[in-house]
């Protein structure tokens, strides 16, 4: 069994995934657009053009994404994170600055009493993110 996140997206979903692939090394596996679809008729418009669903992968997780109607879109995701772990402080610090680039920290990253390195940012996307790297 794998557990995926799927993230909705106001008409940004392309740009965030070629955004994750290019910031943290990963690999879009699906991009298809809602008019590549049987149902292509029945789309408005504004939407034709948008993300139906995507697959990103970064390491050996899948993050899975769509742009969504306007009326299903509830604003920036709230009461989640992301997290990505990390074997040293550099991947970590360079996974942070990455995604932190255009978006909002709200703790920096560094050394606490329970991680090597740890830090929490919403991205561009207003995705919110924790990076760690646990201690050794």
């Amino acid at each position: 069994m794998q557990l995926n996140p799927y993230l909705h997206f106001n008409g940004q979903c392309e740009t965030a995934f070629q955004f994750y692939e290019q910031a943290l090394g990963g690999k879009i596996l699906v991009m298809t657009r809602y008019d590549a679809t049987p149902a292509m008729g029945h789309v408005m418009a504004e939407l034709r053009n948008k993300i139906l669903h995507a697959r990103v992968q970064i390491g050996d997780t899948i993050i899975m994404g769509s742009d969504v109607p306007p009326d299903r879109y509830s604003g920036a995701p709230r009461g989640f994170a992301l997290s990505l772990g990390f074997a040293t402080v550099a991947e970590a610090e360079k996974a942070f600055s990455r995604l932190a680039d255009g978006g909002q920290i709200s703790m920096p990253i560094g050394k606490t009493f329970f991680a090597a390195s740890f830090g929490m940012l919403t991205d561009r996307f207003g995705v919110p993110w924790m990076i760690l790297c646990e201690k050794e």
